[in-house]
């Protein structure tokens, strides 16, 4: 098995996904920028990092290899523990590359350095859009040439060349400059333009849903604009194959003070309970981490993209 395969498939959909007894690779959003010195100019994308704290299995990745694979969940567990041991070794003597990740090595004070991959972009909305290289535009050359085009032009003036001649030249030669120019001008500002509608199209499908309410009466529509709290994180308190036993487990915690509720039929035919969902990510991991403490230790943090 090629666990890093699988960690790849998952950093697409998730913010964060988990391995057991080894760490977390955690993708943060980042705007589209532009590198000066080279003129280079990147879309939107995910900059991936590492944690080495973020160690307690979350069934996150369990799940998507016993799934990919078919098998037991117990058996996916005993597979990623046998290859994280094979990674250990390996770091003991030289550097884990791991494919479409990156590479991890140890320092001289035995931790983890990570250094991601810069070839793929985890960013789905901006997939097809790559980097652009735009050429510099020389406003010193194009000094130098209205200077000498002005010392031309004084000198013409010595002669009683007419004033209207003087200035058509200046606006022919000033035209042609402008013309390439603006062509550099217009790729530059169609790549922002891409880049900018991509990232509002993005905040606009999270954050806002229009609601139109009609009242079949004399008075006029009434249009409201209603946000929507979104809840994406739910920490996991079972799954049940029989309905029953997941409502027996939502009345215990209501019983507790937790907020439960069934979450619904997931892709294994099985019924969903959580303690508490949450807007807020590091909300949501706060709450899981106290849940492990104190209540179960086989609790977990599902993430829905609705």
């Amino acid at each position: 098995m090629t666990l890093s395969n699988y960690i790849s498939d998952l950093l697409y959909r998730y913010e964060c996904v988990i391995v057991p007894n080894f760490g977390g690779f955690v993708t943060n959003e980042i705007s589209a920028k532009v590198n000066h010195f080279t003129h280079t100019f990147y879309p939107p994308s995910k900059q991936l990092s590492f944690n080495s704290h973020l160690q307690n299995n979350d069934g996150l990745l369990v799940n998507y290899v016993a799934s990919s694979k078919k098998i037991s969940y117990s058996e996916a567990l005993e597979s990623i523990e046998k290859e994280v041991d094979e990674w250990k070794l390996l770091l003991t003597v030289e550097m884990l590359e791991l494919e479409n990740i990156g590479s991890l090595k140890l320092n001289k004070e035995r931790k983890l350095i990570f250094e991601p991959v810069n070839s793929l972009n985890y960013l789905t909305s901006s997939f097809g859009l790559g980097s652009y290289v735009s050429p510099a535009i020389k406003r010193i050359v194009y000094k130098e040439k209205i200077k000498q085009l002005e010392t031309s032009s004084t000198e013409e003036s010595k002669r009683k060349t007419p004033a209207f001649i003087k200035y058509a030249a200046t606006a022919a030669i000033l035209f042609a400059l402008g013309t390439v120019s603006w062509n550099e001008y217009q790729k530059i500002e169609y790549k922002n333009l891409v880049a900018e509608a991509e990232q509002q199209q993005k905040k606009v499908e999270k954050t806002i849903q229009e609601a139109t309410f009609v009242i079949s009466n004399p008075l006029p529509a009434i249009t409201l604009n209603v946000t929507k709290e979104i809840y994406n994180y739910h920490i996991i308190a079972g799954a049940f194959r029989a309905p029953e036993n997941a409502e027996k487990k939502l009345q215990s915690l209501l019983q507790k003070g937790y907020n439960a509720k069934i979450l619904g039929i997931n892709k294994w035919n099985l019924t969903e309970v959580a303690f508490e969902s949450f807007i807020d990510k590091n909300e949501a991991i706060n709450k899981l981490y106290q849940i492990k403490k104190t209540e179960s230790k086989d609790a977990w943090l599902l993430i829905k993209e609705y």
